[in-house]
C-alpha cells in the first residue's frame, strides 16, 4: 500500500476545494450577467445575483451557527459534566493553535459530531451521546481533532457561502425560466439583426439557467466532500494518529443508527451523513465523500505515523 503524507493531502483538497468555490463564484455572476443581458440590462442582472447572496450571506453568518445547535437539540456542558470530553476538546484546541470552541452534546444513541462557529472565537463543537459512550479515548480525539480542523480551516463560513451563492443560483434560474415560460417566446426587436441578436442572446441565457440548475449544486456536494477530506487530514496533522479516526469512522459507518432528527440543511456539518451513516457517501449529490476513500486514506497515512505506545500494548 502507498504512503500518503497529510501534507500532501492537505494541500490538494485546499487547491480542489477553492477552485470548485471559484466555479460557483463565477456561475454567480456569469448567470447574472447573462439573464441580465437577456432583459437588456446585463449590469442590473448582476446587481440582482450579488445582492440576493450578500443578504442571505450576512443573515446566516449572523445566526447560521444558533440554528445548527439548535437543529440538533444540542446542550451546552461545562468542563464537571463530562471532563474526559473537555480535555480532548482542549488538548485539540491547543494543538490547532485555536481558542477553545463551546462544548455541546447531543442526546442521541445515534454517533455523530459537527463543528460550527463563522470565527474560531465564536466556535462550538457538538458530540452525540453514543459517540461518548462507543468509542475510546484516541477514537474520540480523532474525531474532535476533525472537527477542530474544519474550525481551523474556516469550513462553516466556506461552507455557508458556498450554499448561500448555490442557492442564488437556483432562484435565479428558476425565476427566470419561469418568467419565460409565463410571458412564452417573444423577441422583443421583432425581426432583423438587432432582434436576431437578441434571440440568440435569450436562447444562450435558458441553457445557462438550465445547466446553472444542474451543476451548481453538484458543486456545492462537491466542495463538502473536499472540505471532509482536508478535515480528515488536518485531523492526523493535530494527532499524528491516523489509525484512530479511520477506526472511529468504520463505527460511525458500519455500527451506527441514523441520526433522524438532524435537518436535511445541517446534513453537511456532521462527520458522517446523520440521516444515512451506513451508507458509506459517494455520489455526485453526496455531501459525504464514500467512507471506504476515507478510511484508505487514513490507512494510507498510517504507514507514515506510529501507534501510541499505550495502543502497542493492548
Amino acid at each position: 500500500m502507498p504512503t500518503r503524507s497529510f501534507h500532501e493531502e492537505i494541500a490538494a483538497n485546499r487547491r480542489f476545494s477553492l477552485m470548485l468555490t471559484g466555479l460557483v463564484t463565477f456561475i454567480l455572476v456569469a448567470l447574472g450577467l447573462t439573464i441580465g443581458a437577456a432583459i437588456g440590462q446585463p449590469l442590473i442582472g448582476l446587481g440582482i445575483a450579488v445582492f440576493l447572496a450578500f443578504i442571505q450571506i450576512m443573515v446566516l453568518w449572523t445566526a447560521g451557527s444558533s440554528l445548527a445547535l439548535l437543529d440538533a437539540g444540542a446542550t451546552r456542558i461545562e468542563h464537571s459534566d463530562n471532563p474526559m470530553l473537555f480535555n480532548v476538546v482542549e488538548e485539540m484546541s491547543i494543538a490547532a493553535g485555536q481558542p477553545m470552541p463551546k462544548v455541546y452534546v447531543i442526546e442521541s444513541d445515534s454517533m455523530n459530531a459537527f463543528a460550527t462557529g463563522m470565527s474560531p472565537d465564536k466556535s462550538a463543537i457538538a458530540v452525540t451521546r453514543g459517540l461518548l459512550n462507543h468509542l475510546n479515548r484516541y477514537e474520540l480525539q480523532g474525531v474532535v481533532a476533525h472537527e477542530m480542523s474544519h474550525i481551523r480551516n474556516s469550513d462553516t463560513r466556506m461552507m455557508i457561502t458556498v450554499a448561500v451563492m448555490v442557492g442564488s443560483i437556483v432562484m435565479l434560474s428558476d425565476l427566470f425560466l419561469r418568467g419565460f415560460l409565463r410571458a412564452g417566446f417573444r423577441g422583443r426587436g421583432g425581426g432583423g439583426k438587432k432582434g436576431g441578436a437578441e434571440a440568440i442572446i435569450l436562447i444562450a441565457a435558458l441553457v445557462f439557467a438550465l445547466l446553472a440548475l444542474i451543476i451548481a449544486p453538484m458543486l456545492q456536494f462537491a466542495v463538502s466532500r473536499k472540505r471532509e477530506l482536508l478535515a480528515d487530514a488536518s485531523a492526523v496533522e493535530l494527532t499524528r494518529y491516523p489509525s484512530a479516526l479511520a477506526n472511529a469512522l468504520k463505527k460511525l459507518t458500519y455500527e451506527n443508527t441514523p441520526f433522524k432528527e438532524a435537518g436535511k440543511a445541517f446534513q453537511h456539518f456532521y462527520i458522517v451523513n446523520p440521516a444515512r451513516p451506513v451508507s458509506g457517501g459517494g455520489g455526485l449529490y453526496s455531501t459525504h465523500p464514500p467512507i471506504e476513500e476515507r478510511i484508505r486514506r487514513l490507512q494510507e497515512m498510517a504507514l507514515e505515523y506510529p501507534e501510541p505506545e499505550q495502543e502497542k500494548r493492548k
